[in-house]
């Protein structure tokens, strides 16, 4: 609880002299409150008494009317400073909550759902946000309100029967103990299966070619009715138990009611107190119901904030794997990229054979490296690695012009470093703004020029918007074809030092494949270029080619000595060279892959 409220403290601090603002009109609408009766008490002991008359009935409604005035005003600006206080909160733990996941490692996401976290920034920032604001106006309110009724009440009327009217309220004291631990534990059974079922719905929807294509929207109708049929249910008990104790609460108050109509009205009889006096203390036992009430709304809505602080809590305790550790003077990279009988394991696959296992390469500066293999052979893991998003177990397997890769910044090594990946992934957004993502600025020829490129201009030009184009969620209104060279468009604006494209050329036929990669030779003289690719006719033209086998370096040379080799290569070669034949020779077997295993 402690951490809880030390993390809602460090962001409402900022906004303290709102807050204070706030509370202090909230604290004069009370007090105004609380004179009210006093004013309806003194208009009816003066009508019974015959010591008021118009002028003075007058005087007690300009005296209302000004305490109306002030209550307008006072609840205006609490509301301004209070709820625009929670507001501000809510956006700056959402910045720094999102700001947060941009730095944690991918094996963090691959155990985490995207749903779960949508929870975080929807319900959970809901319930933090009520807990600094509504929960704060209302502890706040029902405690001051509470004390000014109470010490009006035995000031101006009664002790004795203060004491009587109370005496039942004080169960709702016990009540509230209980009441919060409950609510606690049905919250946070609330929110995680509102996480599952949002992670339900993200993820039929991301799929929902797939679910079509497969026949499964009844499978897939029945395990979302599942996941809503739990959130319902976690839902009622959370409502079920505020429906219990409201209920409860107005029983309590009509309790203290009914004793204060009894006892009061016999003290008027026998005239221990007025009849203003009586009139003015039913008024402040009804004044009574909301600090009541709001004690359980108080409770409710600090377990709820509570319960939310505490997950959101649990991803800012996530620390990133990989550390910005680099050496601040290394400003840029020059592209020299060299491999130290590299090793690696995923984590949790001790038990397992590595992903990678004695890879050394060294590619100078301006060199290309084309890497291939069987699929699962290592190839991306060796790009992830070069990338950072894994992390390698010695500094020293992996260098870059020369230096350890963790010396390099990380910003400076993702400025740097241009990636296409295997499965190209765009924003919901016009193809402008997909294409010049990587850079801050961009002019519409420099865009054209990335475009055209990647072979995809004519493409784009088709659209009847072109250029701006709005794309479908991850890029579904393009094909496949189209998806990847506007990535590789986009990785061409940033005109990096290095540039690795992860089998981006896959789903291009051969034709336009030899035009992109003949541009690329243009534009990358000089530079980087590491590519991953299943198709030799990719790669034939790099300086050095590294067969990758069950992670192991199989073969590595350029293209000719590779062939003259007579190994892993050349076989995959000759293979590919038939199925090229085959296709030339016979159309009607286009796409019918060569008997003989995978081909790369």
């Amino acid at each position: 609880m402690k951490r809880e409220i030390k993390l809602a403290l460090r962001y409402a601090k900022q906004y303290w002299w709102r807050y204070l603002l706030g509370l202090a009109a909230l604290f004069l609408v009370d007090q105004v409150n609380a004179n009210v009766p006093l004013l309806s008490g003194e208009l009816t002991d003066g009508l019974t008494e015959g010591r008021l008359d118009m002028g003075g009935v007058w005087g007690i409604a300009l005296r209302l009317l000004g305490m109306g005035t002030l209550i307008m005003a006072g609840r205006f600006l609490w509301r301004v400073f209070l709820f625009g206080s929670a507001r501000m909160v809510e956006r700056d733990l959402r910045r720094d909550m999102f700001a947060h996941l941009e730095t944690l490692s991918m094996s963090w996401y691959n155990e985490h759902k995207t749903g779960d976290l949508m929870a975080h920034f929807t319900n959970d920032l809901g319930a933090v946000r009520n807990l600094m604001g509504g929960t704060v106006i209302t502890a706040f309110d029902a405690t001051v309100m509470l004390l000014l009724v109470l010490i009006s009440m035995i000031r101006f009327v009664s002790f004795r029967l203060t004491v009587i009217a109370v005496i039942p309220l004080i169960i709702i004291i016990f009540g509230d103990i209980w009441f919060g631990k409950a609510m606690h534990k049905r919250f946070l059974a609330r929110q995680e299966a509102f996480a599952a079922l949002t992670d339900q719905a993200q993820e039929a929807v991301s799929g929902i070619r797939v679910i079509k294509a497969f026949v499964q929207e009844r499978k897939e109708l029945a395990a979302f009715a599942k996941a809503s049929a739990n959130s319902r249910e976690k839902n009622l008990r959370v409502v079920k138990l505020m429906a219990l104790v409201l209920p409860l609460l107005d029983l309590v108050v009509g309790l203290s009611l009914l004793l204060t109509l009894v006892f009061g009205g016999r003290m008027a009889i026998y005239g221990e107190i007025t009849v203003g006096q009586f009139v003015a203390f039913n008024g402040y036992v009804t004044m009574l119901v909301w600090p009541m009430i709001a004690v359980g709304e108080s409770v409710s809505g600090m377990s709820q904030g509570m319960a939310s602080l505490r997950r959101i809590l649990g991803i800012l305790d996530e620390k990133p794997e990989i550390l910005d550790e680099g050496d601040p003077s290394v400003t840029a990279l020059k592209g020299e990229i060299e491999f130290r009988d590299l090793t690696f394991r995923y984590p949790g696959s001790a038990d397992t054979l590595p992903a990678l296992e004695g890879v050394s390469v060294r590619v100078a500066a301006g060199e290309t490296l084309a890497v291939i293999g069987r699929t699962g052979c290592g190839k991306t893991t060796l790009m992830n690695l070069l990338e950072r998003l894994w992390e390698a177990p010695d500094p020293d397997m992996i260098r870059v012009d020369g230096r350890p890769l963790r010396e390099i910044p990380l910003g400076v090594l993702h400025r740097d470093l241009a990636y296409v990946p295997q499965d190209s992934f765009l924003f919901s957004d016009t193809i402008e703004n997909n294409i010049a993502f990587g850079v801050e600025r961009a002019s519409a020829e420099e865009i054209m020029a990335a475009a055209k490129a990647a072979d995809v201009h004519e493409d784009i030009m088709v659209f009847p918007d072109r250029y701006q184009t709005l794309l479908g969620e991850r890029g579904v209104t393009v094909s496949g074809g189209q998806k990847q060279r506007i990535s590789i468009a986009r990785a061409l604006m940033k005109n990096a030092p290095v540039l690795i494209l992860d089998d981006a050329l896959s789903a291009v036929d051969t034709d336009t494949e030899e035009r992109i990669l003949g541009r690329l030779r243009e534009l990358r003289r000089g530079k980087t270029t590491l590519i991953i690719a299943h198709r030799i006719s990719t790669i034939q033209h790099a300086d050095h080619i590294l067969v990758l086998e069950d992670g192991k370096p199989a073969e590595y040379g350029t293209h000719a000595e590779l062939l003259a080799k007579g190994g892993l290569y050349r076989s995959v070669f000759d293979r590919q060279q038939l199925e090229k034949q085959l296709r030339e020779d016979r159309p009607e077997f286009s796409g019918v892959p060569v008997p003989g295993g995978d081909p790369a």
